[in-house]
């Protein structure tokens, strides 16, 4: 039997990739297929943060391509990472692919912990990552990535350099007040320091920017869905009826203001007892889930109430970086991944490929 490219295809149509579900073909992944004699190359590309899958993938595309007769089988499994579309009339900032808000309807539900572990979990698989810590009046995110006494510098006077910690590039009001001092800001002030910690920081090519957003539905959060380019939301919340009650009005207002929510994560869902192991669902059962099916939204993932993840956010080393094989970070991770392909399946923005129309008096 002669092997040709479409020999080839045929059975990368039968390669699912276990993170989207989908076959090499009908997903676009396969590119760059060439066959000579015996031997085949092909490159895939995959549209998420998956540096943990880049291997796995690649042995099912060998595996696949040598049972089916070829003798020398080269596979280049990369990620690519591109810019998705946001809210119709807003511009995408510089340096900044992708925009994630965190978000929870109250406060108490380990949002701050979920956002940074999930920023750090996106930058394990490989990704670009930044994180901005838009609660003004709270700011924890120095504390929790251990920074909380350095302040960024600007090398033009203009834009600030975001500060560096486990590889994210990070930025807070919390790096230019003293921590003691308390915000005494309205809203309307609150609104303009957001944005300008987001226009004014100098981002890197960021495949993603987490955005810790504070707890509820006021200024800061209208603020971002009418003048940030949000590419998408997650909900954090824990089982308990009363914060899953606030959790889905700020789904709800995602909603209102067309920014896609990727799904909701459930957190502290079961408490594991460090003496004996018993596991026990201490605020409720099942809440999570049950709003994810009234809403058609994602189920994400659980985590549970460990004392291990509160101990390694406050000591500034999160639970991703302090035990990355620990149980909650692999789950941070396999969450992580899943917002990526999420995002990946969105819509592209196209805006930088349009040409700019100069109309000259000739």
């Amino acid at each position: 039997m002669s092997l040709t490219e479409q020999t080839a295809q045929d059975v990368l149509k039968t390669v699912i990739d276990p993170n989207t579900q989908k076959d090499l073909i009908s997903s676009r992944s396969a590119k760059n297929i060439k066959v000579s004699g015996n031997d085949v190359s092909v490159d895939v590309e995959l549209g998420y943060p998956a540096k943990s899958q880049i291997e796995p993938i690649r042995k099912l595309v060998i595996d696949a391509l040598k049972a089916a007769g070829f003798g020398n089988v080269s596979a280049n499994v990369y990620q690519k990472i591109a810019s998705h579309a946001v809210q119709k009339g807003v511009k995408l900032i510089p340096g900044v692919k992708n925009i994630i808000a965190v978000a929870s309807g109250k406060g108490g539900v380990g949002k701050s912990t979920t956002a940074v572990n999930l920023a750090l979990a996106l930058a394990a698989e490989g990704a670009q990552v930044g994180i901005l810590d838009a609660d003004i009046y709270g700011p924890s995110q120095p504390q929790m990535l251990g920074i909380p006494d350095e302040q960024p510098q600007s090398g033009d006077g203009k834009k600030l350099q975001p500060m560096q910690a486990y590889g994210l590039q990070a930025m807070s009001i919390g790096f230019l007040i003293d921590p003691e001092t308390p915000m005494v800001w309205r809203g309307p002030m609150v609104t303009q320091a957001l944005t300008q910690l987001l226009n004014d920081t100098n981002w890197q090519d960021l495949d993603y920017l987490v955005v810790d957003l504070p707890p509820g539905t006021g200024d800061v959060q209208l603020t971002l869905a009418q003048q940030v380019p949000v590419t998408s939301a997650v909900i954090v919340a824990t089982p308990q009826d009363i914060a899953l009650l606030d959790a889905r009005k700020g789904l709800k207002m995602f909603e209102k203001v067309g920014i896609p929510i990727l799904g909701i994560i459930e957190n502290m869902s079961i408490h594991i007892c460090s003496k004996c192991g018993h596991e026990e669902h201490i605020f409720g059962e099942g809440g999570g889930k049950k709003m994810c099916e009234d809403y058609e939204v994602e189920f994400l993932g659980a985590l549970p109430l460990d004392i291990k993840i509160r101990e390694q956010v406050d000591s500034g080393h999160p639970s991703v970086v302090a035990d990355p094989e620990g149980r909650a970070a692999q789950i941070f991770r396999a969450i992580a991944r899943r917002i990526g392909v999420k995002i990946a399946e969105m819509a592209k923005d196209h805006s930088a490929k349009f040409p700019t129309i100069v109309v000259q008096n000739t």
